[in-house]
């Protein structure tokens, strides 16, 4: 039986999208799977009382700084998003549509994160995320008419809930087992627990 990772994340999370650029190259070298979970942060953020790091003022001034450190590590492309914060509501609605109608969810998780914290593009713009969509070969009004489908809100909202009872807080979380494993500062720790 293979060894599986669950990887909670938001496309508005930077750590989430370093942990995204580093994880698979972990998953590989022990022969694990990835388990995508998407959710929405704000939601699990209200339900546990968490906060954003840029909200807390000693924290968001050295952000920018051990982001551009992690970056380097992982030798993974980095810019800041001038738009950040961004409302990811639509963005992970996306995610959770395209698994729930096995679409393609690898080249959409690719194509925002990149347009995110590559790109630095305003994706809180419908207009901006739409030429964002067509560029990468989705068609907007289908993803318009994806993310607006109550089946596709009801599992984005149950995932999310779902995340907070298993205690996740923030993002990026992983689990190996039950193992639950809070940021991507630990992914050494998730590299060891797929190792044994």
């Amino acid at each position: 039986m293979a060894k599986t990772v669950e990887f909670y994340f938001d496309f508005g999370s930077p750590y989430s999208y370093l942990a995204y650029k580093a994880l698979p190259a972990i998953a590989a070298a022990s022969g694990a799977q990835i388990a995508w979970r998407p959710m929405l942060l704000g939601g699990v953020f209200k339900a546990t009382g968490n906060h954003s790091p840029v909200e807390i003022p000693a924290k968001g001034k050295w952000l920018q700084q051990d982001l551009e450190r992690w970056a380097a590590r992982y030798a993974a492309p980095f810019r800041r998003n001038p738009h950040f914060p961004i409302n990811t509501l639509t963005l992970m609605r996306g995610a959770a549509g395209m698994q729930l109608r096995g679409l393609d969810f690898a080249r959409y998780t690719e194509a925002i994160f990149s347009a995110m914290w590559e790109q630095g593009r305003n994706l809180g713009n419908l207009q901006e995320l739409a030429a964002v969509l067509s560029a990468t070969g989705f068609d907007p009004a289908a993803f318009q008419a994806l993310v607006g489908d109550p089946a596709v809100k009801d599992r984005l909202k149950a995932d999310t809930e779902q995340a907070a009872a298993r205690g996740v807080f923030g993002a990026p979380t992983f689990f190996v087992g039950e193992d639950m494993f809070w940021g991507q500062d630990r992914i050494d720790f998730v590299a060891e627990a797929l190792a044994r």
